[in-house]
């Protein structure tokens, strides 16, 4: 057993023997947890990825005369002021307020423009008071002028979190990135073997008030973050599935850019990319076992993103060693994996903790308190209104065309059911395309005569227990009117079209549907 205390005063000595994650896996399967127990005193972790949960808060000083801002704004992204006077807080993930920005530029992007010393706009506006009498301002502030701007993240440092792969028809745009159509690329998030998180996976020393690398300046614990959960499956020691988070505090004033970046998810929106690096001090053979753990052991279950839901499905356990290999199968395929999380970032980071710690510079510090490690879960939020799945709409009699139909029957099938869309199947039902009454005013004019030469054979389509709401914006985001309903067997159950979504949105859910 070691103490933290008997750790500082050998990193006082210059006597510590500190090593990156990276190179405790090696001495672990090398020389056993044992002996590097005995000989190993601190281990560095450090993770480079896309933190959503974050933001900074911000004093701007009192103006003369004094106003108390109610909405503020910085180059156009506006921070939250329910606050006091002159305190705001700015979001990672806000967007831009101008249309013609977007999503392009939010919070995420204010934040490195303050840290790299640009100067940024502070328009304000207030309703005006007898001791706050100035209604709006408009001004430039660098990080410098401002009285405090200290980063408070509620979720950082997910301890493992899932991949993500596609199996609809369409690109999706997601906070894990841009995903492909029919499982065309898998895209994960996490540092593995070098994650904080993974390297102490029962927060046996982490907690409340442990010192850490926070964008390149010293940071703090300063709880659990928001979603900690504590009760996932675990392998070999470690959450299968996202787990425990951190809550983080730092200076903006004395962070580097190079550890801290804004960026855009396509489609999606703004998001901070946060360098974090979290000492492990080995207190024992079970610490010194847990921070030698590989990519090979830390398992990582992919889920399907084309699945709207709250839960997705698996489609495949993989482990982070697969993962960084470039490749992985899926079905019988080759799939390219991608990171959205930078090894060689987190390898920096726990680099430059290591030599702070060997320079002197970084003391280790004893939690406060320890993090939750047992009886920690994520509670769902219920919508109380009906909530309407595409199979709970009325059913409609299913009309289906087949590959070798002549046009000519196609045509008369449409009008006869006064009908604009056909779902085109195989003998067993499932679905191979779709054919439109433009489809088959267009094969006519053109002399063909087979639908399989005029069905569209890339088919956005609508799962049965898909909201219908979901289905109403992928309508409007496609610009068509009308969607196939499969089931999981790829089976066509039936057509939803924009009429039916404006049906339900005038007349509501019938009782019936309602009561099931």
């Amino acid at each position: 057993m070691k103490t933290v205390d008997e750790i500082n005063q050998r990193i006082k000595d210059g006597d510590a023997v500190v090593v990156t994650a990276a190179e405790m896996t090696r001495i672990v399967r090398e020389d056993g947890a044992e002996k590097a127990a005995e000989e190993i005193d601190v281990v560095t972790t450090g993770t480079f990825g896309a933190m959503c949960s974050s933001g900074v808060f911000i004093n701007f000083g009192h103006t003369d005369p004094p106003i108390k801002m109610t909405k503020t704004y910085l180059n156009g992204v506006e921070a939250y002021s329910g606050l006091a006077a002159v305190d705001a807080y700015l979001g990672a993930t806000q967007p831009n307020r101008s249309p013609d920005i977007g999503l392009a530029y939010g919070g995420a992007h204010i934040i490195e423009d303050l840290i790299r010393g640009e100067e940024v706009e502070l328009v304000a506006e207030a309703y005006g008071t007898d001791c706050y009498p100035l209604t709006e301002l408009k001004t430039q502030i660098t990080l410098d002028k401002l009285n405090q701007a200290i980063m408070v993240n509620p979720r950082n440092c997910y301890q493992n979190y899932a991949a993500a792969t596609n199996s609809t028809e369409e690109t999706l745009y997601t906070y894990m990135g841009t995903l492909l159509p029919q499982m065309g690329n898998v895209t994960y998030s996490s540092a593995g073997e070098l994650s904080p998180l993974l390297n102490d996976p029962y927060f046996q020393t982490i907690g409340l008030g442990t010192r850490i690398f926070l964008c390149g300046a010293e940071g703090y614990i300063i709880g659990e973050g928001t979603q900690h959960s504590t009760e996932s499956e675990r392998k070999n020691g470690v959450p299968v599935s996202p787990s425990g988070t951190l809550m983080l505090k730092g200076d903006l004033k004395d962070m580097d850019s190079e550890y801290v970046r804004g960026a855009t998810m396509p489609k999606y929106g703004p998001t901070l990319y946060v360098g974090a690096g979290i000492p492990i001090p080995v207190l024992n053979e079970d610490i010194a076992l847990r921070t030698g753990i590989s990519d090979e052991d830390i398992g990582c279950r992919i889920m399907d993103y084309g699945v709207p839901r709250r839960s997705r499905p698996p489609v495949k356990e993989t482990n982070y060693q697969e993962l960084r290999s470039g490749v992985i199968e899926l079905e019988g395929q080759d799939v390219p994996t991608s990171s959205l999380s930078s090894y060689k970032k987190a390898l920096e980071i726990a680099e430059e903790l290591k030599a702070w710690i060997d320079k002197g510079k970084f003391l280790l510090t004893n939690p406060v308190e320890m993090l939750p490690s047992t009886g920690q879960s994520v509670n769902p939020l219920e919508i109380r209104r009906p909530f309407i799945l595409v199979k709970d709409l009325k059913s409609k009699k299913l009309i289906l065309a087949y590959p070798t139909d002549d046009i000519s029957h196609v045509a008369k099938k449409m009008v006869q059911n006064n009908i604009n869309h056909l779902p085109v199947v195989d003998d067993k039902h499932k679905l191979l395309g779709i054919v439109t009454s433009w489809d088959i005013a267009n094969a006519v004019a053109k002399g063909k005569n087979k639908l399989m030469d005029v069905m569209t054979k890339k088919v956005i389509i609508a799962r049965e227990d898909e909201p219908a709401d979901v289905i109403a914006r992928r309508l409007d985001k496609h610009e068509i009117s009308g969607l196939p309903i499969i089931d999981k067997d790829n089976r066509v159950k039936g057509m939803i079209t924009a009429e039916d979504i404006s049906r339900l949105i005038v007349d509501g859910p019938d009782d019936e549907e309602e009561g099931d």
